[in-house]
């Protein structure tokens, strides 16, 4: 008997009623205190209008505002009741999402808008890899395949087609004398990391020894064999600072946000006492709580 009345559902009900009236007891009930102003300004509704303008191409129109509007105020009151539930605590997207808002706070309030040209300078300076520029060539390449000729017969026929070439260096043929390879046969002005993407690491590598002006090889590369023409090369180098300036001033705000965000937090930490509980190996608790950190 006594089975079969708290299996009802009814008393599921009522003892589920009564735990979220004490829980409203507890927390306050809203409707036991005067009503709460929720105020939406002149500014509020402004750049509601304007992000409808920017997500549409267009205004809203009245309707529509009053829409957005009568949206914005259900979101508050939602909002209002949730923090008196609770409903924030515990939750990690929550505390993800205000975490995010705390360091952006701090980056707007401890970063300058704008370095000063003595910042810039020595932050390049101090960082001077980042804004390495790249060595660049312009070369033509004409391609033997190992796998097609056998390594043996390709080397011979990449020292006897050099010769030729070399005797005439305008190369009129060696497209024609070279094997088929899906790649481009000449670059202008191209990147070491666009050599290295195309032709691997070795060939781009081995590049950097090749004296302009003349047909030199075989260079070696994941395809096979390849014979080069250089016609200019530009060897990497540390650009002043009028020819990087912007990339320089993107990253010294960069690292100016992390350093903010990093006193903030510092400042925030000293008022804490962080205890951390031992785990074992296996993340079961294991004996008395570590030091405080």
């Amino acid at each position: 008997m006594m089975r079969r009345i708290l299996g009802e559902p009814l008393l599921h009900f009522a003892v589920l009623g009564a735990l979220l009236f004490a829980l409203f007891r507890m927390l306050g009930d809203p409707r036991d205190t005067a009503p709460q102003r929720v105020v939406v300004t002149t500014g509020q509704i402004q750049r509601l209008a304007e992000t409808w303008r920017r997500t549409w191409q267009r205004p809203p129109t009245r309707a529509e505002l009053d829409g957005l509007v009568q949206e914005y105020v259900r979101e508050e009151i939602l909002y209002r009741e949730a923090l008196a539930l609770g409903l924030d605590r515990n939750d990690t997207i929550v505390r993800r999402r205000l975490r995010q808002k705390m360091e952006f706070l701090s980056e707007d309030l401890g970063t300058p808008a704008q370095a000063s040209e003595e910042e810039l300078q020595s932050f390049l300076e101090a960082h001077p890899e980042r804004f390495r520029m790249e060595a660049r060539f312009s070369f033509r390449q004409v391609f033997l395949s190992s796998e097609r000729r056998g390594d043996a017969s390709a080397v011979q026929e990449a020292a006897r087609l050099l010769v030729a070439l070399q005797e005439d260096p305008a190369g009129a043929d060696a497209d024609a004398a070279g094997d088929p390879l899906p790649l481009r046969t000449e670059l202008s002005d191209a990147s070491e990391s666009e050599v290295k993407r195309t032709f691997g690491n070795d060939f781009a590598e081995a590049l950097r020894d090749v004296a302009p002006g003349r047909w030199q090889g075989p260079i070696a590369s994941a395809y096979g064999l390849h014979l080069v023409f250089v016609r200019a090369r530009t060897p990497a180098r540390h650009p002043t600072l009028d020819e990087v300036r912007e990339r320089v001033q993107s990253e010294w705000l960069v690292q100016r946000r992390r350093e903010a965000n990093e006193s903030v937090y510092r400042r925030f930490r000293e008022r804490y006492e962080v205890v951390i509980e031992e785990v074992g190996a296996d993340g079961s608790a294991a004996g008395s709580p570590g030091e405080s950190q």
